[in-house]
């Protein structure tokens, strides 16, 4: 169904299609080994313009572990672009040798261009502070695993949220589903940008909040969405050092939560989880990163058209 698509944002694909995906990598976490000769002969082409450790290990390991192989750069400067060579003619070049394409992009809309340049299937691995499209897959699938669904949550997302894409982009694909409900914690810098409030949240009628107490909205949530406050979208190393700070979770704080609240972080973190966290059985991070191999898996082969 998904073969030969590009994925440049959460909702190129209808919920039918996640949910298909979503049952393929469940399959594949049950019994990984009957999974590890699906992409033999294929070949991922990793294009990464900044840097990145989860996101391109996870692709990497997702393609070696179905029995592809992977080819690409992790920076720009070991690329033809520093000679200035264009998206789109790396993209044509690219898909001269490779099956399917994963790009990281520090400029909007970047993987866009590229998917409009070539037949091969793109998918956009984060494209500045815009979208994220294969961590909400991953947020997703963990939610979905832990939670048995999506209807009827409620979700809180705390920490950067303008300049956090893996927020925006979680907060659209949650948007389809019943009865979803946000809590936004944050510093009035760092709230929502005005397009997710009025596009996504308002647009589609969907309860929402903006506080900046996080105690008070810890009792609330089924989700908890920590993020770091992200030093590299900062103009202003000032602004950054005020606000690193702010929201720090730790075992105090977690004795505020529902028992089956479930903590969520799309990873590196900082200082904003305590490590004592790690320890809490709501504490789903790790679970989540792996779960983002997985998925990906699941993805690429049905970009591919593969079976499973």
């Amino acid at each position: 169904m998904l073969k030969g698509r590009d994925l440049l944002e959460p909702m190129d694909f209808s919920i039918k299609e996640l949910e298909d995906m979503f049952d393929l990598a469940d399959r594949i976490i049950e019994d990984p080994a009957k999974y590890v000769h699906a992409c033999d002969g294929k070949l991922l082409a990793t294009l990464f313009y900044e840097p990145s450790t989860r996101t391109r290990f996870s692709f990497e390991a997702a393609m070696l572990r179905l029995g592809g192989q992977v080819i690409g750069f992790s920076e720009p400067n070991s690329s033809s672009v520093a000679k200035g060579e264009s998206i789109a003619d790396t993209i044509k070049t690219v898909a001269c040798y490779a099956d399917l394409a994963v790009m990281r992009h520090p400029k909007e809309g970047a993987p866009k261009v590229a998917a409009h340049s070539t037949e091969m299937p793109v998918i956009n691995a984060g494209d500045g502070g815009h979208q994220h499209p294969t961590q909400t897959l991953t947020d997703l699938l963990t939610i979905r695993r832990t939670l048995n669904g999506f209807d009827n949550i409620t979700v809180g997302c705390c920490g950067d949220l303008k300049f956090g894409r893996t927020v925006h982009s979680l907060i659209k694909a949650l948007s389809r589903y019943k009865n979803v409900k946000f809590v936004l914690i944050s510093p009035e810098e760092l709230r929502i940008p005005d397009y997710v409030r009025k596009e996504i949240l308002m647009k589609n009628g969907i309860e929402f909040e903006e506080v900046r107490s996080f105690q008070e909205a810890l009792p609330k949530l089924d989700v908890l969405y920590m993020t770091r406050v992200q030093k590299e979208r900062f103009f202003n190393e000032e602004d950054y050092i005020r606000l690193k700070d702010t929201y720090i979770l730790d075992k105090s704080k977690m004795k505020l939560a529902k028992e089956k609240m479930i903590v969520l972080h799309p990873l590196p973190r900082v200082n904003e989880i305590a490590v004592e966290v790690d320890e809490d059985p709501r504490a789903m991070y790790f679970v989540q990163a792996k779960n983002g191999m997985f998925v990906r898996m699941a993805l690429i082969m049905s970009l591919l058209g593969i079976e499973g």
